[in-house]
C-alpha cells in the first residue's frame, strides 16, 4: 500500500508539530505525533510502522501510513501509502524549508454509503471542523509557538484510487458493477508557506486541504462520468424498446392491410 494522501504527512508531521523537533532526530516523537494529532484531526485512526530522520541526507521518511475509513463506512482503509519521503532544505533555522515532498502510487479508497456522503468528504469535513474551532492550531496559545515552514513542492504520482459506490442505491441505473480503479495524473502543489513561512499546524492544512479537495473532485467526476454511460444506454434501450413497439403496431397494421386484400 502506497503513499497516498501528502496530507496526513504534514497532518502530524506538520500539523502534529513533529517538524519542530526534526533536528532532535527524535523518530519516535514524530511517529506519536502523527498517529495522535493525526487521529485528533481525522476523527478515525492513523498509524504508522516507522519514522526515519537521515540527517546527513537531508531527508526524512515515513513508512506504512495507514488512514482508516471514518464511522459509518467499511472497515477498509481511507487510503495508505508505503513510504513518503520529504527533502529537507539546509535551513536550521526558523523559517524550516521542506524542499520536496515525494508521494508515490499512493492507494486511495473514495467510497460513498447508503445516504449518499462519501468518506474523502466526511475526513475533510472532521478536518475542517478541528481547524475552525481553532483546537488545531497551538501558534497564538502555546508559550512553544509552532514553527515556522515552507513547503517548495509537493509531488504525489500514480495515485490508485478505487471508487466505491456498491451501498449507494442507483435507482434505475442498474450497474454491472459499483466499484472502480482509475490511476490519477500527477498531483503537484506548492510552494507553501513562501516567503516567510507559516506556522507548521496552518501549511499542513493547506497542504491536507488541497490534496483532498484534488481527490475528491477526482472521484466524483469518475463517478460521473460512470453513470452517464450508464444513463445513455438505459436511454437508449428505452429508445430501442418504443422503436421495437412501434415497429410491432406497424407490422400488425400491415398485416392487416395485406389480409384485406
Amino acid at each position: 500500500m502506497k503513499k497516498v494522501l501528502i496530507a496526513l504527512l504534514i497532518i502530524v508531521l506538520v500539523i502534529g508539530g513533529g517538524i519542530w523537533y526534526l533536528l532532535s532526530g527524535a523518530d519516535d516523537f514524530i511517529k506519536r505525533q502523527i498517529e495522535g494529532h493525526g487521529s485528533t484531526y481525522l476523527e478515525t485512526e492513523v498509524s504508522v510502522a516507522g519514522v526515519e530522520l537521515a540527517l546527513r541526507e537531508g531527508r526524512l521518511s515515513i513508512d506504512e501510513l495507514e488512514v482508516e475509513n471514518p464511522e459509518g463506512f467499511s472497515d477498509e482503509d481511507a487510503f495508505s501509502f508505503d513510504q513518503v519521503i520529504l527533502d529537507l532544505g539546509a535551513a536550521v533555522k526558523e523559517p524550516y524549508v521542506v524542499q520536496n515532498i515525494r508521494i508515490d502510487a499512493p492507494e486511495v479508497l473514495y467510497e460513498v454509503n447508503a445516504s449518499g456522503e462519501g468518506n474523502l468528504m466526511v475526513l475533510k469535513d472532521n478536518l475542517q471542523s478541528h481547524l475552525s474551532s481553532g483546537n488545531a492550531s497551538q501558534s497564538e496559545k502555546s508559550n512553544d509557538p509552532m514553527p515556522l515552514l515552507i513547503v517548495e513542492n509537493v509531488t504525489v504520482t500514480n495515485t490508485r484510487l478505487r471508487i466505491d459506490f456498491e451501498q449507494l442505491d442507483t435507482g434505475e441505473l442498474k450497474l454491472d458493477k459499483k466499484a472502480y480503479d482509475v490511476t490519477l495524473p500527477t498531483f503537484n502543489a506548492g510552494p507553501v508557506g513562501n516567503p516567510n513561512g507559516m506556522p507548521a499546524d496552518q501549511v499542513g492544512a493547506a497542504i491536507v486541504d488541497g490534496m483532498l479537495n484534488n481527490l475528491i473532485a477526482e472521484a466524483k467526476a469518475q463517478a460521473k462520468k460512470v453513470l452517464e454511460e450508464k444513463a445513455k444506454e438505459k436511454a437508449k434501450e428505452k429508445i430501442d424498446e418504443e422503436k421495437d413497439k412501434l415497429m410491432d403496431k406497424a407490422s400488425e397494421k400491415l398485416k392487416g392491410l395485406l389480409d384485406k386484400n
